[in-house]
Protein backbone atom coordinates (compact mmCIF):
# COMPACT_ATOMS: atom_id res chain seq x y z
CA UNK A 1 0.00 0.00 0.00
CA UNK A 2 1.56 3.11 -1.49
CA UNK A 3 1.32 6.38 1.18
CA UNK A 4 0.14 9.81 0.42
CA UNK A 5 2.45 12.65 -1.45
CA UNK A 6 4.27 14.80 1.09
CA UNK A 7 3.74 18.34 -0.15
CA UNK A 8 4.34 21.97 2.08
CA UNK A 9 1.82 23.11 4.42
CA UNK A 10 0.39 25.37 1.96
CA UNK A 11 -0.07 22.40 -0.81
CA UNK A 12 -1.61 20.52 2.12
CA UNK A 13 -4.11 23.37 3.41
CA UNK A 14 -5.11 23.83 -0.32
CA UNK A 15 -5.76 20.05 -0.90
CA UNK A 16 -7.31 19.72 2.44
CA UNK A 17 -9.99 23.02 1.85
CA UNK A 18 -11.01 21.29 -1.73
CA UNK A 19 -11.57 18.13 0.36
CA UNK A 20 -13.28 20.21 2.89
CA UNK A 21 -16.08 21.79 0.20
CA UNK A 22 -16.77 18.21 -0.77
CA UNK A 23 -17.44 17.27 2.94
CA UNK A 24 -19.24 19.68 3.95
CA UNK A 25 -21.75 19.19 0.72
CA UNK A 26 -22.16 15.66 1.70
CA UNK A 27 -22.76 16.37 5.43
CA UNK A 28 -25.43 18.73 3.79
CA UNK A 29 -26.77 16.00 1.48
CA UNK A 30 -27.03 13.23 4.35
CA UNK A 31 -28.97 15.38 6.45
CA UNK A 32 -31.41 16.27 3.62
CA UNK A 33 -31.47 12.66 3.12
CA UNK A 34 -32.18 11.51 6.78
CA UNK A 35 -35.36 14.43 6.56
CA UNK A 36 -36.82 12.24 3.67
CA UNK A 37 -36.28 9.44 5.45
CA UNK A 38 -38.82 10.74 8.57
CA UNK A 39 -41.21 11.23 5.75
CA UNK A 40 -41.29 7.72 4.27
CA UNK A 41 -45.02 6.54 4.92
CA UNK A 42 -45.09 3.82 7.10
CA UNK A 43 -46.62 0.06 7.61
CA UNK A 44 -48.67 -1.12 10.43
CA UNK A 45 -47.53 -4.28 12.14
CA UNK A 46 -51.08 -6.31 12.33
CA UNK A 47 -49.24 -10.07 12.70
CA UNK A 48 -48.99 -11.11 16.26
CA UNK A 49 -45.08 -12.10 16.35
CA UNK A 50 -44.61 -14.07 19.33
CA UNK A 51 -40.17 -14.17 20.00
CA UNK A 52 -38.26 -15.57 23.54
CA UNK A 53 -36.39 -13.87 25.45
CA UNK A 54 -34.46 -14.61 28.74
CA UNK A 55 -37.83 -14.16 30.73
CA UNK A 56 -39.90 -16.31 28.53
CA UNK A 57 -42.30 -15.58 25.62
CA UNK A 58 -42.55 -11.56 24.01
CA UNK A 59 -43.96 -9.88 21.23
CA UNK A 60 -43.03 -6.84 19.50
CA UNK A 61 -44.76 -4.31 21.79
CA UNK A 62 -42.61 -6.08 24.23
CA UNK A 63 -39.73 -5.32 22.97
CA UNK A 64 -39.79 -1.41 22.75
CA UNK A 65 -39.62 -1.57 26.95
CA UNK A 66 -41.97 1.38 27.01
CA UNK A 67 -40.39 3.39 24.85
CA UNK A 68 -41.66 5.09 21.69
CA UNK A 69 -39.31 3.70 19.39
CA UNK A 70 -37.26 -0.02 18.42
CA UNK A 71 -34.28 -1.22 16.67
CA UNK A 72 -33.94 -4.72 16.02
CA UNK A 73 -30.33 -5.56 14.84
CA UNK A 74 -31.29 -9.17 12.93
CA UNK A 75 -28.31 -11.20 14.38
CA UNK A 76 -27.49 -14.10 11.75
CA UNK A 77 -27.66 -16.94 13.92
CA UNK A 78 -29.34 -20.27 12.33
CA UNK A 79 -30.90 -22.44 14.81
CA UNK A 80 -28.57 -25.39 13.73
CA UNK A 81 -25.39 -23.41 14.47
CA UNK A 82 -23.13 -23.60 17.82
CA UNK A 83 -22.17 -19.86 17.07
CA UNK A 84 -23.39 -16.74 15.82
CA UNK A 85 -22.03 -15.11 13.16
CA UNK A 86 -18.42 -13.67 12.88
CA UNK A 87 -19.37 -10.02 11.28
CA UNK A 88 -22.59 -9.66 13.44
CA UNK A 89 -20.80 -10.75 16.50
CA UNK A 90 -18.06 -8.08 15.29
CA UNK A 91 -20.76 -5.48 15.15
CA UNK A 92 -22.24 -6.19 18.04
CA UNK A 93 -19.04 -6.26 20.43
CA UNK A 94 -19.82 -2.28 19.42
CA UNK A 95 -23.00 -2.17 21.18
CA UNK A 96 -21.93 -0.87 24.76
CA UNK A 97 -24.08 0.04 27.52
CA UNK A 98 -22.85 3.94 26.98
CA UNK A 99 -24.81 3.31 23.63
CA UNK A 100 -27.90 1.87 24.75
CA UNK A 101 -28.19 5.12 27.55
CA UNK A 102 -27.86 7.39 24.41
CA UNK A 103 -30.53 5.72 22.98
CA UNK A 104 -32.60 5.52 26.12
CA UNK A 105 -32.37 9.02 26.42
CA UNK A 106 -33.85 9.53 22.74
CA UNK A 107 -37.09 6.85 23.90
CA UNK A 108 -35.34 4.41 21.61
CA UNK A 109 -34.93 0.47 22.42
CA UNK A 110 -32.24 -1.55 20.77
CA UNK A 111 -32.25 -5.27 20.70
CA UNK A 112 -31.00 -8.50 18.92
CA UNK A 113 -33.23 -11.49 16.98
CA UNK A 114 -32.18 -14.29 16.09
CA UNK A 115 -33.45 -17.64 14.91
CA UNK A 116 -31.15 -19.58 16.94
CA UNK A 117 -33.54 -20.92 19.81
CA UNK A 118 -32.89 -18.91 23.53
CA UNK A 119 -30.92 -20.78 25.12
CA UNK A 120 -28.21 -20.84 21.98
CA UNK A 121 -28.44 -17.24 22.01
CA UNK A 122 -27.70 -16.94 26.19
CA UNK A 123 -25.05 -19.51 25.95
CA UNK A 124 -23.01 -17.60 23.21
CA UNK A 125 -24.57 -14.49 24.23
CA UNK A 126 -22.49 -15.35 27.61
CA UNK A 127 -19.67 -16.27 26.20
CA UNK A 128 -19.03 -13.06 24.62
CA UNK A 129 -19.88 -10.70 28.00
CA UNK A 130 -22.85 -9.27 25.93
CA UNK A 131 -25.49 -7.10 28.24
CA UNK A 132 -27.89 -6.01 25.73
CA UNK A 133 -31.27 -7.56 25.20
CA UNK A 134 -31.40 -10.58 22.94
CA UNK A 135 -34.80 -12.64 21.75
CA UNK A 136 -35.33 -15.76 19.58
CA UNK A 137 -38.00 -15.41 16.61
CA UNK A 138 -37.52 -19.30 16.43
CA UNK A 139 -41.05 -20.65 15.47
CA UNK A 140 -42.08 -16.75 14.22
CA UNK A 141 -42.39 -15.62 10.94
CA UNK A 142 -40.56 -12.48 11.85
CA UNK A 143 -37.25 -13.58 10.14
CA UNK A 144 -38.54 -14.09 6.84
CA UNK A 145 -41.29 -11.53 6.72
CA UNK A 146 -38.70 -9.31 6.88
CA UNK A 147 -36.69 -11.00 4.65
CA UNK A 148 -33.35 -11.79 6.68
CA UNK A 149 -34.00 -15.47 6.80
CA UNK A 150 -34.30 -16.38 2.72
CA UNK A 151 -36.59 -19.74 2.27
CA UNK A 152 -38.68 -19.49 -0.75
CA UNK A 153 -40.75 -21.97 0.41
CA UNK A 154 -42.39 -20.06 3.50
CA UNK A 155 -42.01 -16.70 1.08
CA UNK A 156 -40.56 -15.26 -2.04
CA UNK A 157 -36.73 -14.66 -2.11
CA UNK A 158 -36.26 -11.16 -1.36
CA UNK A 159 -33.11 -9.36 -0.31
CA UNK A 160 -32.67 -5.48 -0.22
CA UNK A 161 -36.33 -4.81 -2.37
CA UNK A 162 -34.66 -6.90 -4.98
CA UNK A 163 -36.12 -10.30 -6.06
CA UNK A 164 -34.42 -13.11 -7.32
CA UNK A 165 -35.15 -11.96 -10.92
CA UNK A 166 -33.85 -8.06 -10.31
CA UNK A 167 -31.03 -9.52 -8.74
CA UNK A 168 -30.19 -11.83 -11.61
CA UNK A 169 -30.26 -8.79 -13.53
CA UNK A 170 -28.02 -6.61 -11.29
CA UNK A 171 -25.35 -8.80 -11.34
CA UNK A 172 -26.14 -9.25 -7.35
CA UNK A 173 -27.31 -12.61 -7.30
CA UNK A 174 -24.47 -13.87 -4.86
CA UNK A 175 -27.13 -12.27 -2.21
CA UNK A 176 -29.71 -15.01 -3.08
CA UNK A 177 -27.44 -17.90 -4.31
CA UNK A 178 -27.29 -20.53 -1.14
CA UNK A 179 -28.92 -23.92 0.34
CA UNK A 180 -31.87 -22.27 1.80
CA UNK A 181 -32.82 -21.24 4.23
CA UNK A 182 -29.92 -19.02 4.72
CA UNK A 183 -29.42 -16.08 7.13
CA UNK A 184 -28.98 -12.42 5.84
CA UNK A 185 -27.83 -9.20 7.56
CA UNK A 186 -30.42 -6.50 7.85
CA UNK A 187 -32.04 -3.89 10.75
CA UNK A 188 -35.63 -3.00 11.08
CA UNK A 189 -37.15 0.15 12.35
CA UNK A 190 -40.32 0.64 14.83
CA UNK A 191 -42.55 3.55 15.86
CA UNK A 192 -44.94 2.82 18.63
CA UNK A 193 -48.31 4.68 19.50
CA UNK A 194 -50.03 3.42 22.14
CA UNK A 195 -50.41 -0.39 21.25
CA UNK A 196 -49.65 -0.06 17.87
CA UNK A 197 -46.73 -0.71 16.10
CA UNK A 198 -45.87 0.78 12.96
CA UNK A 199 -42.47 -0.77 10.74
CA UNK A 200 -41.10 2.63 9.28
CA UNK A 201 -37.89 1.66 8.05
CA UNK A 202 -35.37 -1.32 7.13
CA UNK A 203 -31.61 -1.59 5.45
CA UNK A 204 -29.92 -4.34 4.25
CA UNK A 205 -26.53 -5.75 3.12
CA UNK A 206 -24.12 -2.75 3.94
CA UNK A 207 -26.50 -0.65 5.13
CA UNK A 208 -26.86 -2.46 7.74
CA UNK A 209 -23.34 -2.24 9.68
CA UNK A 210 -24.59 -1.14 13.20
CA UNK A 211 -21.69 1.14 14.03
CA UNK A 212 -21.45 4.63 13.63
CA UNK A 213 -22.81 5.80 17.59
CA UNK A 214 -26.04 6.60 18.44
CA UNK A 215 -26.62 9.47 16.08
CA UNK A 216 -26.08 7.03 13.31
CA UNK A 217 -29.05 5.12 14.56
CA UNK A 218 -31.04 8.06 15.53
CA UNK A 219 -30.46 9.30 12.02
CA UNK A 220 -32.35 5.94 10.53
CA UNK A 221 -35.34 6.28 13.12
CA UNK A 222 -38.62 7.99 12.13
CA UNK A 223 -37.98 10.45 15.02
CA UNK A 224 -34.11 11.23 14.10
CA UNK A 225 -32.50 13.06 16.84
CA UNK A 226 -35.36 14.76 18.19
CA UNK A 227 -33.54 17.76 18.59
CA UNK A 228 -34.29 21.49 18.31
CA UNK A 229 -32.03 24.07 16.60
CA UNK A 230 -31.66 27.68 17.00
CA UNK A 231 -29.86 30.26 15.20
CA UNK A 232 -29.74 33.72 17.68
CA UNK A 233 -27.99 36.35 16.55
CA UNK A 234 -25.90 34.06 13.94
CA UNK A 235 -24.38 31.75 16.34
CA UNK A 236 -25.54 27.87 16.14
CA UNK A 237 -26.54 26.52 19.61
CA UNK A 238 -28.20 23.22 20.42
CA UNK A 239 -28.94 20.55 22.98
CA UNK A 240 -26.31 19.30 25.32
CA UNK A 241 -24.35 16.89 23.66
CA UNK A 242 -25.52 18.08 19.98
CA UNK A 243 -22.64 19.12 17.34
CA UNK A 244 -23.41 22.55 15.80
CA UNK A 245 -22.60 22.34 12.02
CA UNK A 246 -20.63 25.95 11.49
CA UNK A 247 -19.99 25.74 8.13
CA UNK A 248 -22.72 27.68 6.42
Amino acid sequence: MSLPQVVSRDEWLVARKELLAEEKELTRRRDALNADRRRLPMVEIEKDYVFTGPNGEANLLDLFEGRRQLIVGHFMFDPDWEDGCSSCSAGADEISNGLLEHLHARDTSLVQVSRAPIERIERYKARKGWTFPWYSSYGSDFNYDFHVTLDESVVPVEYNYRGAAEHARAGTSMFVEAEQPFEMPGTSYFLRDGDRVFHTYSNYARGAEMTGGSYYFLDLTALGRQEDWEKPQGRATAPHGAIPDFSD
